[in-house]
Formats: structure tokens, C-alpha cells, sequence
């Protein structure tokens, strides 16, 4: 089988905790929203993930999407929990109460698809070995640096966010990257996204997405793009960063930069008006488009 886009990941569980709200618990990951963007947008879709065998009927809405799923097993699946504890919906304290452990390059089948995404919650999935065998199979390769900004503390469990030693050789192997705000900050030192795109850009990576709380930036060929999101609320704020990327990454396949950015700043104004992964459709994207993504 030939694929457009791999992801490779943790399944996990989303134990999803609002400001002055109950907790809710979901099946999530970077893998399943990237995915089921990916698919819903028509591509042919792949997700490697690692998580136990007994918590298998977790990826059947992968499957009714019509992804084809390869199960790494662990003795555990990854465990989540993210607190909101103001209303701000950005400022988020991440536990990792479980994880299913590092992938290696000997769990991935050797897939031919026309890129592979790295989509991962925290630095418990990937090393610079899995990194470097997926290169040397020839794949363009993406990221999400939070895979590797996202440190598990040991006693806490408690996401703390740090700098990456091989950041440059990272990015180096890499055809796209994705950060937001934050990590942007961590990795270069400031918070201007066209100014940290520039300097991740110096690393040898060609293209760079940022997000952040209001809209996206992509650097591409040595230029630099803006959208605003366009949602009229957050109640599906968790995984924003991940559709929009996978929504970029599947859309880029067959259009410029710039039509790209467009394309996933309105899918995802659209997904995070609901929880849960992206529900809709390519005429809704279009739509949306046509109301609040003009043309400049």
C-alpha cells in the first residue's frame, strides 16, 4: 500500500480537565487528530502507534476514517492529564501518568508513503536513533519539536519545558518542522514567531509552522506567511496544534505554502469549535474559507 502521510506515536488517553469544570476522559494524541485530518481531507493515511494491545478498540475511529493502524505494543498506553487552571485555555499543567516507552526505528514497518510525521506528546516517544534510521529509508520527514520540549519529570510525572540538546541536528533532517509559542521560545530565545521561524530556519530545516493562541506562521522558501484563526469558541481547544499541522502537512502535499496555511487555519478554527478530533469535511474547510479567509 502507498500512503500519502505515516503519523508515528502514542495512542493515549486524554483526561481532559477544565477551568471550574469536570474532568472528562478520551481517547487522544498528536497521532489520532493528525490522522483523522489527514484522512478526512482525502489522503491516504497510516498511524504507527505504541500503546498496550488491550486498549486496541481505542483506535477503531482511526480505522472507520479509513486509516490503516500498526500497533506497537507496550505494556501500558500512554496516560494524559491536562488541567486548565485559569480561563485562559493556553495556560495548561500536563501530567504524564503512563507511557508506553520509546519507538524504535526496529518498530516502524518499512511503509512507503510520501512523508512520515513524527507526532508525538512528550520526550518518552522519540530518540535522535529513531530520527536518524527513519532518514536514512528516505522518507521527507516532520516533527512536532514538542516531542522533544515536552520533558516528563521523573518524580512528578508533571510536563516541564525545556530546551533540546540536538535541536540543530534535528531540525537539520528535517523537511518541516512544528513548535508554538512557547517551545519557539525555549528553542531560540524569543517570542517573535518571524524571528524564531528565521532562526530555526539557519538549523537546515526549509519550512517551519508556528502557532499560537490567535493564528499560525509558516516560513517556506525564505518567505514568511500569517493567518488568523477564525473560531468563534475554544471548547475544543486541546490538539490545536496538531491539526493544524497535520491539516498543513496534508494540504501541502499538492499546494503552494501559502494556500496551505489558509487551508489549515480555517479547518482548525472550525475543530476547535468542537472537542475532539476534526469532525468535518473539505466543503466545510472551503466554506469557511470563502466567509473568513479572504485573500489579502
Amino acid at each position: 500500500m502507498d500512503y500519502d502521510i505515516a503519523f508515528v506515536g502514542h495512542m493515549c488517553y486524554d483526561e481532559i480537565i477544565p477551568f471550574g469544570g469536570k474532568p472528562v476522559v478520551a481517547p487522544g494524541s498528536a497521532v489520532l487528530c493528525g490522522a483523522m485530518v489527514a484522512a478526512r481531507v482525502g489522503k491516504r493515511v497510516a498511524a504507527v502507534v505504541k500503546m498496550s494491545p488491550a486498549d486496541e478498540a481505542i483506535l477503531q475511529p482511526l480505522k472507520d476514517a479509513g486509516v490503516d493502524t500498526y500497533l506497537i505494543p507496550s505494556g501500558v498506553t500512554t496516560y494524559s492529564r491536562v488541567a486548565h487552571e485559569s480561563e485562559n485555555v493556553d495556560e495548561r499543567r500536563i501530567t504524564i501518568l503512563g507511557t508506553a516507552g520509546l519507538i524504535s526505528i526496529c518498530d516502524v514497518p518499512p511503509l512507503h508513503s510520501r512523508c512520515v510525521h513524527l507526532a508525538g506528546i512528550s520526550d518518552s516517544e522519540f530518540d535522535i536513533d529513531l530520527l536518524k534510521g527513519l532518514k536514512s529509508r528516505g522518507y521527507s520527514l516532520s516533527v512536532d519539536l514538542q516531542s522533544f520540549v515536552r520533558q516528563i519529570t521523573p518524580v512528578t510525572h508533571e510536563i516541564k519545558f525545556g530546551d533540546i540538546k540536538d535541536k540543530q541536528e534535528i531540525a537539520g533532517m528535517m523537511d518541516k518542522v512544528k513548535l508554538d509559542v512557547v517551545e519557539a521560545r525555549i528553542l531560540t530565545g524569543t517570542a517573535d514567531l518571524g524571528e524564531a521561524a528565521r532562526i530555526v530556519e539557519t538549523w537546515g530545516c526549509p519550512e517551519i509552522v508556528i502557532t499560537h493562541s490567535q493564528g499560525v506562521l509558516v516560513r517556506a522558501a525564505g518567505k514568511t506567511f500569517y493567518e488568523k484563526f477564525s473560531n468563534r469558541s475554544v471548547v475544543g481547544r486541546t490538539g490545536r496544534g496538531d491539526t493544524t499541522f497535520a491539516a498543513y502537512l496534508s494540504w501541502r502535499l499538492d499546494h503552494d505554502a501559502r494556500e496551505s496555511l489558509k487551508f489549515a487555519a480555517a479547518l482548525v478554527s472550525i475543530k476547535m469549535e468542537t472537542p475532539g478530533p476534526f469532525r468535518g469535511t473539505p466543503e466545510d474547510v472551503v466554506r469557511r474559507l470563502k466567509e473568513m479567509h479572504t485573500s489579502e
